[in-house]
């Protein structure tokens, strides 16, 4: 499978939980991290999502949120992966920041110019990388 998601993750679901309209899932991924996902019941019974099952977090670039120095702080986004900056790749209007959160596993964030530049973000710095349950797609290998 190929996708234009610049964040693949493989993992195993290690929760589920069950409601009338939609589900959430958690996967662990390499490293021992756990992305949330919230999907639609049936979409989690298509997939055969069950504890233990194999499946595939995908996430965009632009869904994902740099922050810094979150110490204390409450946030509504569910999934936070706190890790190194490897990468900052700079455009003309964006740049592409990259995080290495353990495990192998590197996720990509889309930030501004002007958010690069006012976070000071360069690689060896700490970075979490933040997006909310409902930016993944969750899947299967059919």
């Amino acid at each position: 499978m190929k996708t234009s998601a610049r964040n693949q993750f493989d993992g195993t679901v290690i929760a589920y939980k069950t409601g009338a309209v939609n589900d959430v899932v958690e996967l662990e991924i390499a490293g021992g991290a756990r992305i949330v996902a919230v999907v639609t019941h049936e979409s989690a019974e298509q997939l055969g999502l069950k504890a233990g099952a194999k499946a595939f977090a995908l996430v965009k670039a632009s869904s994902v949120i740099v922050a810094t120095d979150l110490e204390g702080v409450k946030l509504s986004a569910r999934n936070r992966l706190g890790g190194t900056v490897v990468s900052v790749t700079p455009g003309a209007v964006n740049a592409e920041v990259l995080i290495d959160v353990g495990g192998g596993v590197h996720v990509a964030a889309i930030v501004t110019q002007g958010s690069l530049q006012a976070m000071g973000l360069a690689a060896g710095q700490k970075a979490t990388a933040l997006f909310k349950a409902a930016s993944v797609l969750v899947g299967t290998i059919a």
